[in-house]
């Protein structure tokens, strides 16, 4: 009906619509069941970024949508626009749109839903502290056209979504069409599920249909409609709601019960399933009837113990992997392992060798081969355990030379971490023996593989919202705020039960936010070495204090003394990078300890790779003459695992290469374009309107690389912002 109320008001005929809007009236007055809201008109995007040209469509920059011109042309500084909707947003007869003139700096180019947007990614900044692994990507720009730009790139490749969207708890704390919903708008709650339901239509293709989690935080203003809204939405998939407190010492409320939780919901797709963990969540009250419940769960699965396949113990390579360890990073720890030619047994460990002195140079005993921490390439790396501890380790068996070639003198040393070997030492391990090479043989004690199972309720000191959130956030850059930052470590542990058996998982979250989400990944892959992937959408939006005052000064979007105080230039960017590098956007080290799972400072940083990219629009003609390649060029790399380097412009030879995908634009080079595709390519994207010549190529390309044709047509490739998800 909202919608109704919409398309009315653009009624040019007055008359007309004092019928329509009669009759629409007696349409109210039946009842429908179920969870029932008013479909509005989609919201109009503003395109801060994209030129003012002629035929667009433009409002004023210090106003809403309501107001709509359309471009007749441009006289240098200003435009000659032609009313088509007044300020409240009711259409204008034609021959009452009487043409005015503004200035250019006062104008912004709107898109209304129907208008074809074409977008793009500029990159804004990077950071790369992690060698190879593929990259995180933080996107500043519209999430809506965001998410729809990603169905090119990841369709079907998410498995995990992490949510924490506006609560519409009526402090103007979101805006639907550039105008802040406060408590008295009467479609305030159909404007958020609105909102929120073709965001989560975009998300759910985005998602893997085989086995894929979606995660939304609420609070109580909206979980009601936000719980029925997940089961409209994704049927079939398993959902439930945990209850978490974020707060114990709770929010005062005179007349009402204190405030201390907010709510999760896990939608789960497919095969997917909560992985157990250490804790149930609620350690406090665990007790014998815990002990009784964990118990019967056993029994209840209904396995027999003689069919559970025993889980072997993981051990890890000793040399470290990461860029940065390379031979004198760190004191201590380069040094020779000598093993024995014949059976790879430990004969000694050297000293530590000096950055100055040839390895060739170190004396070798007799009958034995000299083990260094070295890349395939030959470059010198670290061990990563000094020679004391690694000596202390090799004797209790906890480190060995795996896969020893005595033809080849070549194995891999491996050590058990200090995890693991706690896990030995309280029962979580069964040791059966050793190995003829003196390391410990055993494997995972069956029960204990289960884990605990979590509880629907939570209640953990590491997720309040002000240490685990608001001072980590000060920590990382200092004199910024953000308001509400969630605790890193509660969304830590609410992606771990979902990704945490996955090392390279992709997890989303398109209302990014200060970008938390991206930490808690990073946090996850440093714990267990693993690659995972986070793509965060955010925007630069202002609060609206400040909105008001930069519209008073005559600023508005686009502006710089707008944008360097949004959210993403003055707290997500700079939060995430000193994250990554351990160093504030003030130069000086981030002060604080994370003090969960694993304690180390912050300004040791993480092994990671970020990717910061502005959300473009780029225009028709230039992508009818070819010209917008750069702008989609990141679209490709993501498409590819974002891993490497991209491919940034057109190439003279027709065709180019990374590591792991290629870009052929003239088909005449295919030869020579297949003879070049690296091992390691996963990705071809091949440019042409002919589809015989797309398969010809693609008959010939290695199997393993999957092909993309580009452009069937340009337009309609990459066209967006015309038709609603179903």
């Amino acid at each position: 009906m909202a919608r109704i109320d919409d398309l009315l008001l653009r009624v040019s005929d007055s008359q007309l619509r004092a019928e329509l809007t009669s009759a629409v009236a007696e349409v109210r007055r039946t009842k429908d069941f179920g969870l029932v809201f008013e479909s509005h008109l989609p919201e109009t995007g503003r395109l801060p970024s994209h030129p003012v040209r002629r035929g667009v469509k433009v409002t004023e920059r210090a106003k809403g949508e309501d107001s709509l011109y359309l471009v007749a042309s441009i006289n240098g500084p200003t435009a000659k626009l032609v009313p088509l909707r007044d300020a409240d947003g009711i259409a204008i007869p034609a021959e009452e749109q009487t043409p005015v003139e503004l200035s250019l700096t006062e104008l912004v180019v709107v898109a209304e839903f129907g208008d074809p947007v074409y977008p793009g990614l500029r990159s804004v900044g990077s950071v790369r502290r992690g060698g190879d692994k593929p990259a995180h990507v933080v996107i500043d720009g519209e999430n809506y056209h965001a998410l729809e730009a990603l169905q090119f790139t990841h369709a079907g490749k998410v498995d995990c979504i992490y949510l924490d969207p506006p609560y519409n708890a009526g402090r103007r704390d979101w805006k639907y069409n550039n105008n802040y919903v406060d408590e008295a708008d009467i479609y305030r709650h159909s404007k958020w599920l609105a909102f929120m339901e073709r965001r989560l239509k975009l998300a759910k293709r985005l998602l893997n249909p085989e086995k894929s989690v979606l995660i939304v935080t609420i609070d109580e203003k909206e979980y009601l409609r936000l719980g029925l809204l997940l089961e409209q939405l994704f049927e079939g998939a398993y959902i439930e709601m945990v209850t978490s407190i974020i707060s114990a010492k709770g929010a005062y409320r005179r007349g009402h019960f204190s405030r201390v939780e907010e709510h999760i919901f896990f939608v789960s797709i497919g095969d997917a399933a909560v992985r157990p963990w250490v804790t149930n969540m609620l350690p406090s009250y665990r007790g014998v009837e815990d002990a009784e419940e964990e118990e019967d769960a056993a029994a209840d699965d209904d396995l027999d113990p003689d069919e559970i396949v025993p889980e072997p113990i993981e051990w890890l390579g000793l040399r470290r992997r990461e860029p940065s360890s390379v031979r004198g990073s760190r004191p201590n720890q380069f040094y020779a392992i000598f093993v024995n030619e014949q059976d790879g047994t430990l004969h000694s460990i050297s000293h530590p060798i000096d950055d100055d002195v040839d390895r060739e140079t170190v004396e070798v005993p007799e009958g034995t081969v000299a083990l260094w921490p070295l890349k395939p390439d030959g470059a010198e790396m670290l061990w990563g355990l000094t020679p004391d501890v690694l000596r202390r380790n090799w004797a209790e068996g906890w480190a060995r030379v795996n896969n020893w070639k005595p033809a080849t003198k070549k194995g891999t040393v491996q050590y058990l971490p200090g995890g693991t070997i706690d896990r030995v030492h309280s029962g979580a391990i069964t040791i059966t023996g050793r190995a003829s090479n003196g390391s410990v043989e055993g494997y995972v004690t069956p029960d204990i593989t289960r884990g605990v199972t979590p509880k629907r309720v939570w209640h953990l000191a590491s997720h309040n919202a002000e240490t685990g959130g608001t001072n980590i956030v000060s920590a990382l850059v200092p004199g910024r705020r953000f308001p509400y930052p969630k605790s890193l470590y509660a969304v830590e542990d609410t992606v771990r039960f979902v990704v945490g058996d996955k090392p390279d998982a992709v997890v989303l979250d398109f209302f990014g936010g200060s970008g938390t989400t991206v930490h808690a990944v990073m946090r996850l892959n440093r714990q267990d070495q693993g690659s995972r992937q986070s793509i965060l959408v955010t925007n630069n939006e202002v609060s609206e204090r400040e909105a008001a005052r930069l519209t008073a000064d005559g600023f508005g979007p686009g502006d710089p003394e707008w944008e360097t105080i949004g959210i993403f230039q003055h707290v997500t960017r700079p939060r995430i990078e000193a994250a990554v590098t351990g160093m504030t956007h003030r130069g000086t080290p981030a002060r604080r300890q994370y003090n969960y799972v694993d304690e180390f400072a912050l300004s040791e940083g993480f092994e990671e790779n970020v990717e910061f990219f502005e959300l473009t629009y780029q225009d028709a003609a230039a992508i009818e003459l070819d010209l917008a390649f750069e702008a989609i060029a990141p679209l490709l790399w993501l498409r590819a695992g974002a891993q490497g380097s991209m491919i940034t412009s057109h190439s003279e030879t027709g065709f180019a290469w990374t590591d792991r995908y290629g870009v052929l634009w003239d088909t005449d080079r295919w030869r020579a374009f297949i003879s070049a595709a690296p091992d390691a390519a996963t990705t071809a994207f091949i440019v042409t309107d002919s589809a015989t010549a797309f398969t010809s190529v693609v008959s010939e390309l290695p199997a393993g690389i999957e092909p993309v044709r580009l452009y069937e047509n340009y337009l309609t490739t990459f066209a967006i912002n015309q038709v609603e998800p179903d």
